[in-house]
């Protein structure tokens, strides 16, 4: 089993990975089916990663909304046609920022 650290730190890869293909700005993320399929494939992994983080973990870090994190990775996973593009460009630019601020900062404290 991988360590809550080396979990964080994959996830911190994802959100770049989703900045890179977000870089070009909204039109060009709406306007491109292969910008959307790499961000929903890396919120889906990043959400993913956030479920194996252990439990005392969480428990410990209640400033995230792991519970919303898991509602949003099952909507990315079994809700796949019912996806709004408009919803998820709101989530990178509004809540990844917050999200990978926090995930830092815990890992800064890791350190």
């Amino acid at each position: 089993m991988k360590s809550n650290k080396t979990y964080l730190q994959h996830i911190l890869e994802m959100i770049s990975r989703i900045e890179s293909a977000t870089s070009g700005g909204k039109d060009a993320f709406v306007g491109s089916a292969l910008h959307q399929d790499a961000v929903l494939r890396n919120l889906h992994t990043m959400t993913e990663t956030t479920q194996r983080l252990s439990a005392d973990f969480k428990k410990s870090n209640p400033e995230i909304e792991w519970a919303t994190l898991a509602a949003f990775r099952n909507v990315l996973v079994h809700d796949y046609l019912g996806i709004d593009i408009e919803v998820v460009w709101a989530v990178v630019t509004k809540d990844i920022p917050d999200f990978k601020g926090k995930i830092s900062k815990i890992l800064s404290d890791l350190a």
